[in-house]
């Protein structure tokens, strides 16, 4: 019998000595993962530091030759070594911001069509299409922009503006074709797509209720798309219009092959530019000396600091926007 109770006295210890390894097990396991995703975290920002002090090192030489000189001066000559990068930080930005204005509406205006204003079976096959678009390479868009695109604003879009608004300092010039204006067209269309589709699924996540409460109230369908649609989605759609211009400033081969590749810096649209990405892609592999590869360096040390500055700068209008949004829905 006292065999018997110091069997079972037994049994639930051995029991929980069982749950013990396999608790330990577990919680081994979580940490393990728990390390494991801190690292991947981690090795991305240690990649981006790497990445910037590579790129600080072999821009050094040009730093210390040119200074501040390098960012204000407009001259550039291989064979004399001198170098200054202000027609290629121009040329980006202007291209850049200009495309991104042209596109954000027309993208805005696609993407209410696929979700609110075609029916079902058109905005099912449309937005597929749109989606395609953004795989198609950037050199493809490039030979069609100076095949197709370029002559015919040389034969048509430019005279008329010459014409019509010669007299604005933006439109002054012959009709070259291959211009500022061309590379703003060639990237209006390339980030069109990609806009358009994170506006979609930004304005597909609007809860029913929002809608519903809207034409509950009386409201028409385009009020309803401007004070319940809109409004909520807002900071996702400057989001996307945010990524799509880090995809326009970054764009080389479409817009080398349409800019025109002159280091000028005008307000005319008509005229020849260059940009930032288009003259590391032209010199980089026929360097004349250390000196123009360390000057290449330092510019895509400058695109690359300028995109982190334009990402940062829209976190952290989205993150104000959509604070503002809570604070006036409490």
């Amino acid at each position: 019998m006292r065999s018997c109770c110091t069997h079972e006295a037994d049994r639930p210890e051995s029991a929980s000595t069982r749950t013990e390894p396999a608790l330990a097990r577990k919680l081994g396991g979580d940490a393990i993962f728990r390390y494991l995703t801190t690292f991947f975290a981690f090795s991305i920002l240690a990649i981006l530091a790497l990445m910037l002090y590579e790129m600080a090192g072999e821009s050094l030489p040009a730093i210390k030759e040119f200074g501040w000189n390098f960012v204000i001066s407009k001259e550039w000559d291989a064979v004399q070594g001198i170098f200054g990068a202000l027609p290629y930080l121009y040329g980006s930005v202007v291209s850049s911001v200009l495309a991104l204005a042209l596109a954000t509406p027309l993208s805005i205006g696609a993407a209410l069509f696929i979700t609110e204003i075609a029916p079902g079976k058109i905005g099912s096959i449309v937005a597929p299409l749109v989606e395609l678009l953004a795989a198609i390479p950037s050199v493809i868009y490039g030979l069609w922009g100076v095949l197709v695109m370029a002559p015919w604003l040389q034969s048509t879009v430019q005279p008329f503006l010459i014409e019509h608004f010669g007299f604005l300092p933006f439109f002054e010039g012959a009709p070259y074709g291959v211009s500022m204006l061309a590379a703003i067209f060639i990237l209006m269309i390339m980030v069109v797509p990609i806009i358009t589709s994170i506006t979609r699924e930004v304005l597909l996540a609007v809860p029913q209720s929002q809608k519903e409460a809207a034409i509950a109230l009386g409201a028409t369908r385009w009020e309803t798309i401007k004070i319940a649609i809109l409004p909520y989605g807002k900071s996702g759609i400057l989001g996307a219009a945010i990524l799509g211009l880090g995809r326009a400033i970054g764009e080389t081969m479409a817009v080398t092959m349409v800019i025109g590749n002159a280091p000028n810096i005008s307000l005319s649209l008509l005229s020849p530019a260059y940009t930032m990405p288009s003259v590391i892609a032209n010199e980089f592999a026929e360097t004349t000396s250390k000196l123009h590869a360390s000057a290449l360096m330092e510019i895509g040390l400058i695109l690359m600091v300028v995109t982190l500055v334009v990402n940062a700068m829209a976190r952290l209008l989205i993150w104000s926007v959509s604070r503002s949004a809570k604070g006036g829905a409490a």
